[in-house]
């Protein structure tokens, strides 16, 4: 084994899993880091984790796979000894764990760097990066190739709603894994995608995000382009052709390009996704080739747009492209990606991971197409850190223009939070409502729950959209609505 000392502790590199029995997770609930953590249990690896909170679904996946969340980081979560700690990118250097890491000389490490000396080696790598669509286009290429008897691995950043978990372990050659641009740990200030050589590497956006780490938008697009140029020689580029500033970054790019859009001159053209009342009919063509057509369950342009980004890499190993849509129309969205938690006699209740301004604004433009006629109540709470700052201020004026009322919360700010560019829920209600949008802005998610039921009408649609928990807010509004419905019930059959 191969040990290179960093600080007190040990970067320490185990030939194989069978040299691994105990396994400690720091930021154990990110949606990366669960993940990863299912794949050390399949493999039989004994894995604990620690997390400021646990919320579903990961909460509820990782109880089912019986890993016990620690709650809170401490020394003594590291005992027992571990032999490998693996560290998300939520720990800064002063966390608890990370300094009894240091203290002890453990090995340590992170979660890309896992991946590579456990589970990608011999494996056919598509790594799905981007600003937008990650989850959801890595989770369409895997249930394709499951559909198509490719029986590979994958590991997204939700869970997929065929499998009911954000990792597997196949047998097959290729390995599905979402990229993130975000830096891999506070050893380690590269962005995950960067520690990956994809066979295929897919790129569905490209805008400016992570205002904590980027300074503008050319930075983000210098790590995409640091990304495709360590594509293999053999493999391809899948790129999404609706970004200019992308595909004018990808005319440097001297391998394979795949391109994909609502242009006839892309690789592939989506030639329409209409709403079909249950979900989309889509058409789509590569070159001059006959179109392929089909219905599908989920909404919204942007999701079309993912489905053909799907249909371009599994055509990249093979599988033809009818294939492909036909494996889609039994295709479920991951959790939190347009989920329909409940729909009862009084409200429609759907959750999405929608934050960055362009992602609400879509979503929320495919739930007011798909729901025509029906009040449209947006809740949104920006707690990521770009959406923290006025970076999104005015930009997310733009996007709740298919809703009938916003509510949004009042970010919980942190003290390195400047206090001269925090974002405003009042000004964005204020800017909403001079464009005749009804809003309310609320300090607590409390606040907002007892708001929402107070002005609930008949067969609203409430969609809840947060990167985060959002204190459990969609699950305590179905909780009421399930037993109003209840007690509504029980008096008709009374009377």
């Amino acid at each position: 084994m191969m040990i290179e000392r960093t600080h007190g502790a040990s970067r320490l590199s185990f030939s194989s899993l069978k040299d691994l029995k105990h396994v400690h997770v720091i930021g154990i609930c990110g949606t990366g880091m669960s993940a990863l953590a299912g794949l050390f249990h399949s493999c039989g690896v004994k894995v604990t984790g620690s997390d400021q909170a646990a919320y579903p679904p990961t909460s509820l996946m990782l109880d089912a796979l019986g890993i016990h969340v620690k709650i809170g980081y401490k020394a003594q979560n590291l005992i027992p000894r571990p032999d490998l700690v693996v560290v998300g990118n939520v720990a800064r250097r002063s966390n608890p764990e990370a300094l009894e890491i240091e203290r002890l000389g453990l090995p340590y490490t992170s979660l890309p760097e896992s991946l590579n000396q456990f589970f990608l080696r011999d494996k056919r790598l598509i790594v799905v990066a981007g600003t937008h669509g990650k989850t959801t286009v890595s989770s369409m290429v895997a249930w394709i190739f499951m559909k198509a008897g490719f029986d590979p691995s994958f590991l997204i950043g939700g869970v997929h709603g065929n499998v009911g978990s954000n990792y597997r372990i196949g047998y097959g050659k290729y390995f599905v894994l979402e990229g993130d641009e975000y830096d891999t740990a506070y050893f380690d200030k590269k962005p995950k995608i960067l520690h990956y050589h994809p066979y295929i590497g897919v790129v569905t956006s490209c805008e400016f995000d992570h205002a904590d780490i980027y300074e503008n938008l050319s930075q983000i697009e210098e790590q995409f382009s640091k990304f495709w140029g360590q594509i293999s020689p053999e493999g391809a580029l899948v790129a999404c052709a609706e970004y200019p500033n992308l595909m004018r970054r990808i005319l440097d790019f001297s391998g394979r390009t795949v391109t994909y859009g609502t242009s006839r001159d892309c690789t592939w053209t989506l030639i329409h996704a209409k709403n079909s009342g249950t979900g989309l009919d889509l058409c789509l063509r590569k070159g001059r080739t006959s179109a392929v057509g089909g219905t599908v369950s989920f909404m919204g342009m942007h999701n079309g747009l993912n489905a053909l980004a799907a249909v371009a890499v599994a055509d990249l190993a093979g599988i033809n492209p009818q294939t492909s849509l036909d494996a889609l129309s039994t295709y479920k969205m991951p959790a939190r990606r347009q989920q329909i938690l409940v729909s009862t006699s009084t409200a429609t209740v759907i959750d999405d991971f929608a934050h960055h301004p362009t992602a609400v604004g879509e979503t929320i433009k495919a739930i007011r197409t798909h729901w025509r006629g029906r009040r449209l109540i947006a809740v949104f709470e920006p707690r990521s850190n770009s959406s923290r700052t006025a970076i999104f201020q005015d930009a997310y004026a733009d996007c709740f223009g298919d809703a009938d009322m916003a509510v949004i919360k009042e970010p919980e700010f942190r003290n390195t939070d400047p206090l001269d560019s925090r974002f405003s829920a009042g000004r964005l209600v204020s800017a909403l409502k001079a464009r005749g949008i009804s809003g309310a802005w609320f300090n607590t998610s409390d606040a907002i729950l007892e708001f929402v039921l107070n002005n609930l009408k008949p067969h609203d649609v409430i969609l809840i959209m947060s990167n985060g928990h959002f204190d459990n807010l969609a699950s305590r509004l179905v909780q009421v609505l399930q037993e109003e419905d209840v007690e509504r019930s029980a008096a008709l059959r009374k009377n």
